[in-house]
């Protein structure tokens, strides 16, 4: 089938990521179409198209990829995901879809996480798709190591993890790299993008705490098993791509700021 349009087609587009991502293509000018389990809210901006659909079933995915372009998959679950690929990946075939973007993360093929695994056999799953695709793996984001700090920060003691370090990058700008490899073009699997820091969880905590005004002792805690041992060992860094620019302190500081 012939694609008949440019639009690009966000899964996943009111989380985290797909949201900035979605008004950066929007900003730029390029016809977006969300796909969400959730009803088109009112007044939706100019230039957005709105599919309800779920990856999970099948349900609204064809009608979601007719006209399409490209496909940015950001959604994501604990679970279901690699079926949840699978019908995207076979739906935007039948429509015609000329590139498949995925979002990953670094070091799934290193460290054995029950969700890691799913995100790789995922990333399989695509490279042998006859679909022309692109693969980008990002360090976690800093509003994810905000989560869980924030509920550590609950406690008494504020308990993290001990002797992993982690790469936090800004959303904002994973969302900048999707959007230039969506005017770049297939490009298959793309160099990782980091933080521009290599953090301790203790280090990170502390800055948490400082910023929101918290207190409390910081506790250390390492964990056995071959998950934590392959974190330990840097299994979540790509220090090579420094490419993020945003600490997570600036991030503390907008986010919390007053």
């Amino acid at each position: 089938m012939t694609v008949v349009s440019d639009t690009i087609l966000v899964t996943g587009g009111t989380g985290t990521l797909g949201r900035v991502l979605v008004s950066k293509l929007l900003a730029a000018g390029r016809p977006v179409r969300v796909l969400s389990r959730r009803a088109q809210p009112d007044n939706p901006p100019t230039g957005l198209d709105w599919a309800t659909g779920d990856l999970r079933t099948g349900a609204g995915i064809v009608e979601a990829t007719r006209g399409v372009h490209t496909v940015v998959h950001c959604a994501s679950s604990q679970r279901g995901d690699v079926p949840a690929a699978g019908r995207l990946i076979e739906a935007a075939w039948e429509a015609g879809v000329a590139h498949l973007i995925y979002i990953s993360i670094v070091g799934i093929d290193r460290v054995p996480f029950g969700y890691y695994r799913s995100k790789l056999a995922v990333e399989r799953l695509i490279e042998g798709a006859a679909l022309p695709w692109t693969i980008q793996r990002t360090t976690q984001f800093h509003n994810l190591i905000a989560t869980v700090l924030g509920a550590s920060a609950r406690l008494p003691v504020v308990p993290v993890p001990g002797g992993i370090s982690v790469q936090p990058v800004a959303v904002s700008e994973v969302a900048d790299r999707l959007a230039a490899l969506v005017a770049h073009g297939p490009a298959g699997r793309v160099p990782d993008l980091g933080g521009p820091e290599v953090r301790t969880f203790p280090e990170l905590a502390r800055s948490y705490l400082n910023a929101t005004g918290k207190r409390g002792p910081i506790l250390p805690i390492r964990l056995p098993g071959k998950t934590f041992r392959a974190a330990a060992h840097g299994g979540l860094l790509t220090e090579q791509h420094r490419d993020g620019q945003t600490t997570f302190e600036q991030f503390l500081l907008d986010r919390f700021a007053g």
